[in-house]
């Protein structure tokens, strides 16, 4: 629940630090794409795509990423905005995500292939995992809530975006270093991806009853299939279809379970 008391010297630290993550990931991202250093974060996933490709025009949503994370960050900086559990739980797992999005970009304009994974992966666990240890206090948020509509939202819009773009990264640099297992096929480790991503994004729907973090993850996989259709059919269907069981899947949970339910 929200806690109605002004921020101590040491949680407005916190914020600061928020603040500061959220503006290096935006300011670097836009300064590798104005000064044109290095490869952007579409022409490094198209590097080696011949596995699992995204059509370019998904990595749009990255700018409604940025203008999310920037409304939770100058948020939660203001002083008179109440320290609550959520904004508390979060605060630092979020500046650690945001830090590692932001120095993604870097790794990935220089092909330090190590680097992305490591990062990519890392900022999806240190953000996805508070966020489902307090799933209950998530849950219990009233719908039109500021910490709901201001920190939950756009912390699920990341995670649910890293938790898609992890594993087409991953496959990425697997396939562009050729060291993919051939015990199975490039297009059944496509699928393979697709299906854990699908689980992932009902699995955590489930937790947090937050549709906001499907649908960037639905987003993905259809920018999956409209890549896929003319080289891989198999794999277009399989993506078209996990895009539309993780949206009326999200759906379902999101508004037919109640969110004070514990789980």
């Amino acid at each position: 629940m929200t806690a109605i008391e002004r921020p101590t010297p040491v949680q407005m630290t916190r914020r600061g630090v928020v603040l500061a993550a959220a503006v290096f990931a935006v300011v670097i991202a836009e300064a590798q794409m104005l000064m044109g250093w290095g490869q952007t974060a579409a022409e490094f996933a198209a590097d080696s795509d011949a596995t699992l490709k995204v059509a370019g025009y998904a990595f749009s949503i990255w700018a409604v990423i940025y203008v999310a994370i920037l409304i939770y960050a100058v948020r939660q900086a203001i002083t008179k905005t109440a320290e609550s559990t959520i904004l508390n739980k979060l605060g630092w797992p979020s500046a650690i995500a945001f830090a590692g999005i932001g120095l993604w970009i870097v790794a990935a304009a220089f092909d330090w292939e190590a680097a992305t994974i490591v990062l990519i992966f890392g900022s999806a666990a240190v953000l996805l995992a508070p966020m489902l240890m307090n799933a209950r206090h998530i849950r219990a948020l009233p719908r039109r809530d500021m910490d709901r509509m201001t920190v939950v939202w756009p912390l699920s819009l990341l995670a649910g975006w890293l938790t898609i773009a992890a594993p087409v990264n991953l496959l990425t640099v697997a396939t562009g270093d050729g060291v993919l297992p051939a015990g199975l096929s490039p297009t059944t480790w496509a699928i393979l991806a697709v299906v854990l991503v699908t689980l992932a994004a009902l699995a955590v729907t489930w937790r947090l009853r937050s549709l906001v973090y499907a649908l960037p993850i639905a987003w993905g996989l259809l920018g999956v299939f409209v890549a896929e259709t003319e080289r891989n059919t198999l794999l277009a269907t399989a993506a078209i279809a996990a895009a539309g069981l993780v949206l009326v899947g999200a759906v379902i949970l999101t508004f037919k379970l109640r969110p004070s339910v514990e789980r």
